[in-house]
């Protein structure tokens, strides 16, 4: 397949993938934009944070938790399940449902107890069942109006939750620097866009690479929930199979799996996914990790966030993964939309 075949792009892609990555960063201050005007939960009293969603809806949340990691004043956690933890209960609690239909049963599942519980209630989707409970129980609803599949409109399910910790007082105010790891995005996107030709496109190159390979995509701290998003990304757009791992997690298990079976060695390709925020000695283990997999016969590569900013680093990271996932779809030849799989669950579990 050849890359740089824009028209063959549009006969593959006829529900517009690509424009959606494409327009990520004017996604980004639109839906920081929006958050600005919506209104704020009673957090009289909280002390922890819930928040329920899942695949595209949850990975929002992912990136938050590390982003506020070191800053908020109350914990933070993403539940990807049925059921809340137990401790999850009462006016202490505030729990976020975030489905961009709506309509996601493992998070309906959760805001239901959250109700019975009596925990303070915010939703963030589309509408939906989720939006009709929450405005029952008298609960915050921050709705958004994008058309996509969950997964390009990261852009809301991570600017909405970033903008309520910035607007409640949980974390300082984050204007400048959506501003900049926006600037920072467009700035790298002269080189990843369709028109870049493979030859200046570092983004085509490693589709290329990742070409009849397993992905496996590892990251400590900041680029842990970045790894998760490459994998989804792959797996969704490309049709194909990724995993991720994260650091330095996996010096204590995973990393002695590198050696069996022998015969597989060289259908892998590890990514190693980097930030200057990382922690100096997780940058030792992703340094030295990487020697190992390279040394065990793995083909190796390393990709930087780009900016000042944790925020920048983060979504040009996951941004480049964007990219690479859906030119990895243009190799594999197949339309990065649909889902058919989730599809058949969904209908499969209905009946059940």
């Amino acid at each position: 397949m050849n890359l740089d075949n824009l028209h063959h792009f549009k006969q593959l892609d006829p529900g517009g993938m690509l424009a959606h990555i494409e327009g990520l960063p004017d996604q980004l201050e639109a839906a920081w934009a929006h958050a600005q005007t919506l209104p704020l939960p009673d957090l009289s009293g909280v002390t922890q944070i819930v928040l329920c969603g899942m695949g595209g809806s949850a990975i929002g949340g992912s990136l938050v938790a590390a982003l506020v990691a070191n800053e908020c004043r109350s914990s933070f956690v993403v539940c990807r399940d049925y059921d809340l933890p137990a401790w999850a209960t009462g006016p202490h609690t505030l729990v976020i449902g975030s489905s961009h239909s709506g309509n996601t049963e493992e998070t309906l599942s959760c805001f239901k107890q959250a109700i019975e519980r009596k925990t303070k209630l915010m939703a963030i989707t589309g509408g939906g069942k989720i939006a009709e409970m929450c405005r029952e129980a008298g609960g915050t609803i921050w709705k958004f109006d994008y058309k996509s599949q969950p997964r390009a409109a990261v852009g809301y399910s991570l600017m909405l939750p970033l903008a309520f910790f910035s607007r409640s007082g949980l974390i300082a105010d984050k204007s400048a620097d959506v501003a900049g790891a926006v600037a920072a995005m467009r700035e790298q996107q002269k080189s990843l866009r369709a028109e870049s030709p493979v030859v200046n496109n570092p983004a085509k190159r490693m589709a290329g690479q990742l070409m009849d390979r397993f992905a496996l995509i590892f990251g400590s701290g900041l680029m842990a929930p970045v790894a998760r998003r490459w994998k989804g990304q792959i797996s969704e757009n490309a049709k194909a199979w990724g995993q991720f791992e994260e650091l330095p997690e996996m010096n204590h298990n995973s990393v002695v799996g590198i050696t069996n079976p022998q015969l597989l060695i060289t259908k892998y390709m590890a990514l190693f996914l980097e930030s200057d925020f990382d922690h100096p000695r997780n940058k030792l283990r992703s340094e030295t990790t990487r020697t190992l997999f390279m040394t065990a016969g793995y083909n190796t590569d390393v990709i930087r966030g780009l900016g000042p900013t944790p925020l920048a680093q983060l979504l040009t990271a996951l941004h480049y993964g964007d990219y690479v996932s859906y030119y990895l779809a243009m190799a594999y030849e197949t339309d990065p939309t649909p889902i058919g799989p989730i599809e058949v669950l969904k209908e499969r579990l209905a009946r059940a």
